[in-house]
């Protein structure tokens, strides 16, 4: 049986505050300052995407080339992402996370795991698996419509 509209608008509401609270809610002075979270997002994708054309990386993220690349030159100045020529097309260029850009992930999942943990710790494991069983329901459900959307390119999800 479909959701009915009120239900629907209802989440449209809920999943954008929520995307802003937890925005700010993981957010330390650390990681802030660090990389805006446009750029953790790039860096955070790519590492699951691992070494790949910036048109796959654009992609599987359903975002233009011109906008990733701007990004991605941030992350190659900052030494996140390393560019290498592509061994099958001489014009095009492969990216992928540099030692110091996982680093850089690792640290910031760190903290945002850390300030989670502390701001859910009168929550019950129930509760927490509830919750997560949800977020990954409705993660699927959206990644399936942008797929269809975005046919031939793979967006990523986090399974």
């Amino acid at each position: 049986m479909a959701v009915n509209t009120d239900t629907a608008e209802s989440l449209v509401e809920e999943v954008f505050r929520f995307g802003r609270a937890l925005r700010v809610a993981v957010s330390t002075g650390d990681d802030r300052t660090e990389l805006p979270s446009a750029l953790i997002g790039v860096l955070g994708t790519l590492a699951t995407h691992g070494e790949c054309r910036q048109s796959e990386l654009a992609g599987a993220m359903c975002t233009s080339q011109s906008v990733l690349s701007r990004q991605l030159a941030e992350l190659v100045d900052a030494g996140h992402v390393v560019r290498t020529p592509d061994p099958d097309d001489g014009r095009a260029t492969r990216v992928r996370v540099s030692d110091a850009g996982l680093e850089c992930l690792e640290r910031i999942k760190g903290q945002r795991v850390e300030r989670l943990s502390r701001m859910l710790g009168d929550w019950d494991e129930d509760e927490a698996n509830a919750a997560l069983c949800s977020i990954r329901r409705l993660t699927t459900t959206f990644t399936d419509e942008a797929q269809a959307r975005h046919s031939g390119h793979r967006v990523l999800s986090h399974n």
